[in-house]
């Protein structure tokens, strides 16, 4: 089968037909989407302890509860924002129209910068809050590989997002204008 060529944002494809194995081979969005469910699952789950005398939770990030609440927020809007990209990037190919799929792609890219920053600023913050977080605050070690799962996965969402779809279909529309 020759290779069809290819227009600006990918438009030489448009109007094509769903392609769910073409879709699945591109993975970057499902695992942005589970990056997120990770993250959100082990701080709701296990980030929050208390102290046997104490009626309160505390957050076991250096009981700052800024920490818990920035990485539950973050990856709930994740969450959803990757849930609309995934759709987004099924619906992709029938995009006709070569502003709409402009559109789409200056869309995936911003997210992305946004994205990145956001998940960037909380692998930091996180890693930083748990580096300092003392021992006898919590003795047993209650939550602790729920904070390093927190932590490495906020590691690699990052990266996650850093390398976005959306640079795939602007290089096709520099190579397409010879850029």
């Amino acid at each position: 089968k020759e290779p069809r060529s290819t227009g600006a944002y990918g438009a030489g494809k448009a109007g094509e037909a769903f392609d769910p194995l073409a879709f699945f081979r591109q993975p970057q969005t499902v695992l942005r989407v589970l990056c997120s469910v990770v993250i959100l699952g082990c701080v709701a789950n296990e980030g929050y302890a208390n102290r046997p005398k104490e009626e309160e939770e505390f957050c076991i990030f250096n009981r700052n509860q800024h920490a818990c609440s920035y990485a539950i927020a973050i990856a709930t809007l994740c969450f959803l924002c990757s849930s609309g990209l995934l759709a987004l990037d099924a619906y992709f190919p029938q995009i006709t129209g070569v502003k709409d799929r402009k559109k789409a792609v200056m869309a995936d890219m911003a997210l992305s910068a946004l994205w990145s920053l956001f998940w960037f600023v909380g692998f930091c913050f996180l890693a930083n809050q748990w580096q300092v977080s003392k021992e006898e605050e919590n003795p047993l070690n209650e939550g602790a590989d729920a904070a390093r799962a927190t932590i490495v996965f906020s590691f690699f969402s990052f990266f996650t997002w850093v390398r976005t779809p959306g640079l795939h279909h602007l290089t096709e529309h520099i190579i397409y204008f010879n850029i």
